[in-house]
């Protein structure tokens, strides 16, 4: 009695290797980044014309007033500067699929922290500079990091959806520094603290007119600096350490996060409190080096909120993220110039 021998049922078959159809090329997040811009850009030149306007000459002359000398340019600068940072802020929790939209309250929070130490005050006003604006960026960044830390906390241990807790807490935290301007800081009853002494702003370009006469008048200040490295140590974090890979995996495929033994909770506690951490650091560059005193009206300017636009027009990349902010710093301080009167 013969035994047949069984043919595998795969013969005939032939293995090919095709490119994913979901994976766009390489150069596709720039051009829809691009695109959105030029669109907004159209849009916006139509909007001109039907008021009345000359979209070429408007936006000609938004040109000339952001970029068109060196002192303004500097101005467009000190504007984009707290938008680079709470753009760093939405970007890293973003990347992670956790909707931070608290970045304004925890920016908030950041300038609190940042002014505590010098309204309560923890340093005495003759303290070097050199040690004050350390020990308030520290401040400010432990400030934002705790009200990043509590939505992250919440998220992890009983998944509570961070969108409306991060949203819930952008209202507390203007009542929290409310309450300590007009109770506690307030100077002779206005909406305001007392302004800083001289020793605790962070230094201007034109600090050093004396030594480089070309910075005279030139307002952009240390926070532009601070802004910088946190979007460079932000990139090699997210794209060049176990952790941002971490990161990057949880946000695109949690199950398989979760199957390769990652800690999920921990990184979603962790991240948030990083987010918030950003975030107070932009609101102590911005109440050290510009408004120099603590007030609402001026802090709770939608930095936080325009930082959530400029990380997603930079496909949430921290170095693009330093462009598209001088661009809407650009926009913000332009947009008074073609204000319609009358």
């Amino acid at each position: 009695m013969t035994k047949s021998i069984s043919r595998p049922r795969w013969t005939g078959y032939r293995i090919k290797i095709e490119p994913r159809l979901d994976q766009p090329p390489g150069w596709y997040p720039a051009a829809v980044s691009v695109g959105a811009i030029a669109f907004a850009l159209i849009l916006g030149g139509i909007l001109i014309a039907i008021a009345g306007g000359d979209p070429f000459l408007s936006y000609a002359h938004i040109a000339r007033a952001s970029f068109g000398e060196i002192g303004v340019f500097s101005d467009t600068i000190v504007k984009a500067t707290p938008i680079i940072l709470a753009a760093l802020a939405c970007s890293v929790a973003f990347r992670m699929k956790l909707w931070n939209i608290g970045a304004e309250g925890q920016f908030i929070m950041g300038a609190f922290g940042a002014s505590a130490i010098v309204l309560t005050p923890i340093l005495p006003p003759e303290t070097t500079p050199w040690l004050f604006i350390p020990v308030m960026a520290m401040a400010g960044m432990a400030a934002g990091a705790v009200w990043g830390f509590i939505p992250g906390y919440l998220k992890a241990k009983y998944n509570v959806n961070e969108i409306i807790s991060t949203l819930m807490l952008n209202y507390i935290a203007i009542a929290w520094v409310n309450y300590w301007i007009f109770g506690v800081w307030t100077e002779g009853g206005f909406q305001m603290s007392a302004k800083f002494p001289e020793t605790t702003w962070l230094p201007r370009l034109s600090d050093y007119a004396s030594t480089i006469p070309i910075l005279r008048g030139l307002t952009t200040h240390l926070g532009l600096l601070l802004g910088i490295v946190a979007a460079v140590v932000l990139w090699f974090v997210v794209f060049r350490s176990r952790w941002g890979y971490e990161i990057r995996l949880i946000g695109d495929n949690p199950r398989a996060a979760q199957y390769a033994g990652i800690n999920i909770a921990r990184n979603t506690v962790l991240v948030m409190a990083l987010s918030g951490a950003l975030a107070g650091l932009g609101g102590m560059s911005e109440v050290t080096g510009v408004i120099h005193r603590l007030q609402t009206a001026p802090l709770a300017a939608g930095y936080g909120f325009t930082g959530i636009i400029v990380a997603w027009l930079a496909k949430l990349n921290p170095l693009v993220i330093i462009l598209v902010s001088i661009l809407f710093g650009a926009l913000i301080l332009a947009g008074r110039e073609i204000q319609p009167s009358g």
